[in-house]
């Protein structure tokens, strides 16, 4: 493959599946005929439900620091984060040799370890190239309350600002919400006007004052951008996702197929 690989961090808040989606999104890359390399950021990752490509364990590990330096889980998560930036360029050099389409970055599942860690601009620079995207994905158990995803926009917001990268929000798990749900969210993300009537509510109680107040400073930031509703569980919006990366880094231009599609 000659051409830049596509490089896409998934972040988003804990319990949001980023594991998860990433593997579902790397076998849809597989079954579709196209290459997807998976790497892992995350030191402290446990259980993995797949075997990553690239794997920042092999060079950085939780427990190891832990044991090495008397820190606690928090402490060592700090730490990990300086030394996977003193580590990155042996991790890209892996990721040039497995030579994907698509370089898919599994981020640590604490958010404010990628987001707001100096350490993480570093990484992202170094990893990101001219082709990259961050994939914000949104739990619908917070999503589906009018605030819940009010501070689902201003995280996704800040991860933007802090990275200067474009950025797809996903809705995960869209199967575990009705479908009265599923198009109220979907609503919210396409007609600020819909998400404006949600929160104001009934009454002004100081809640509804602050997220009024915070969707009104996102929106002087920029108008806001849809919602991709995805389901790994049951294999849904994985294309509409590998659309929406293709309209962003390659003006919707289709790869070509580096292999026969696989079938599951």
């Amino acid at each position: 493959m000659s051409e830049e690989p596509a490089v896409v961090f998934v972040t988003g808040t804990a319990g949001a599946g980023k594991t998860t989606f990433v593997r579902a999104f790397a076998e849809w890359m597989k079954t579709s005929g196209y290459d997807a390399s998976v790497v892992n950021l995350d030191p402290g990752l446990e259980n993995a439900e797949f075997e990553p490509d690239v794997d920042i364990r092999e060079w950085v590990r939780l427990a190891d620091l832990q044991d090495e330096y008397g820190l606690g889980p928090n402490g060592a998560q700090v730490a990990a984060a300086d030394m996977i930036a003193l580590k990155i360029f042996e991790v890209k050099q892996a990721i040039a040799e497995a030579d994907a389409d698509y370089v898919l970055v599994d981020t640590p599942g604490q958010i404010e370890l990628f987001a707001f860690r100096e350490a993480s601009k570093a990484i992202v620079e170094a990893l990101g190239g001219d082709r990259a995207l961050i994939a914000f994905l949104y739990d619908p158990g917070l999503a589906r309350s009018a605030s819940g995803f009010v501070s689902l926009l201003l995280l996704s917001a800040s991860v933007e600002f802090r990275f200067r990268l474009p950025i797809v929000n996903v809705l995960t798990k869209s199967d575990v919400l009705t479908a009265e749900q599923l198009a109220e969210v979907l609503a919210w993300s396409d007609e600020p006007g819909r998400l404006d009537e949600a929160v104001g509510g009934p009454t002004a109680t100081p809640d509804v004052q602050l997220s009024t107040e915070l969707l009104r400073a996102i929106e002087t930031m920029g108008p806001l951008t849809g919602l991709v509703p995805t389901s790994a569980k049951e294999r849904t919006g994985l294309d509409a996702f590998y659309r929406e990366c293709q309209r962003i880094l390659a003006g919707g231009e289709d790869l070509e197929p580096s292999h026969e599609p696989v079938a599951e």
